[in-house]
């Protein structure tokens, strides 16, 4: 086993090689029976959003995405769940006077979906205790950065402004706090001395499309094992 030194160097060696390292590494993929019943949030482009159903598709992630839930009519997501053919339904948060009473819009239709887990994946809203409790422990974030570090907004910016060496994404749970919760996947990203915001965004979320389905499984085994839901 390397020494603690030797170790850190190859990890340095692997980010000046411009690779990722992902923690915990994918390994073997768990298999749920029944599979895991997953509602999902997006407001753009739905990368994210299609990297889960590629997941799935492959035999990878056993899951089923129940629903979609957009914000922005006409969104990116919107697009690609028509062409998935997955159910999607629009939100406006703008006809809404509260976020609360849009999140009580959408606990209910995640609940008529009857989903077990919920993945913001992209999801540009600040979400209030009325989603955050009706789901507890089973509403799951990616963000652009390797948090504890550059919460909230234009984290790729934050990175690059700060002039840090590594970013990254993280998935985690949601709490109260925004970009706060137990970590669940990480990955680390190299910042590159000619990196520009979006040449950096491009590369982390490359890494969100690798980790956010691997932290739905690991964050699925986790609800199945304390709902003592057998077969996962």
């Amino acid at each position: 086993m390397p020494s603690p030194l030797n170790l850190s160097h190859c990890v340095a060696d692997s980010l000046d090689s411009g690779l990722a390292l992902n923690s915990p590494s994918i390994q073997e993929w768990p298999t749920f029976q029944p599979a895991l019943r997953l509602g999902v949030m997006a407001s753009g482009n739905g990368s994210n959003f299609e990297a889960i159903q590629a997941s799935i598709a492959a035999n990878a992630l056993h899951a089923d995405i129940r629903l979609l839930v957009v914000n922005n009519q006409g969104c990116g997501a919107e697009q690609r769940a028509q062409r998935l053919n997955i159910p999607c339904q629009l939100w406006d948060h703008r006809q809404f006077e509260t976020r609360e009473r849009l999140d009580h819009a959408l606990v209910k239709a995640f609940l008529q979906a009857d989903v077990e887990l919920i993945v913001m994946a992209g999801w540009m809203r600040i979400v209030t205790p009325v989603l955050i409790e009706a789901f507890p422990n089973r509403l799951l974030n990616i963000h652009p950065s390797l948090l504890p570090s550059f919460k909230g907004l234009d984290a790729v910016g934050q990175a690059l402004e700060a002039s840090v060496r590594i970013s990254g994404c993280t998935a985690h749970l949601v709490q109260a706090d925004v970009d706060t919760g137990p970590v669940i996947a990480q990955a680390a990203v190299p910042v590159l001395p000619n990196d520009s915001p979006e040449s950096l965004a491009k590369r982390i979320q490359a890494q969100e499309h690798r980790i956010l389905p691997w932290a739905i499984a690991l964050a699925g085994v986790k609800w199945r094992q304390s709902s003592g839901i057998k077969g996962s």
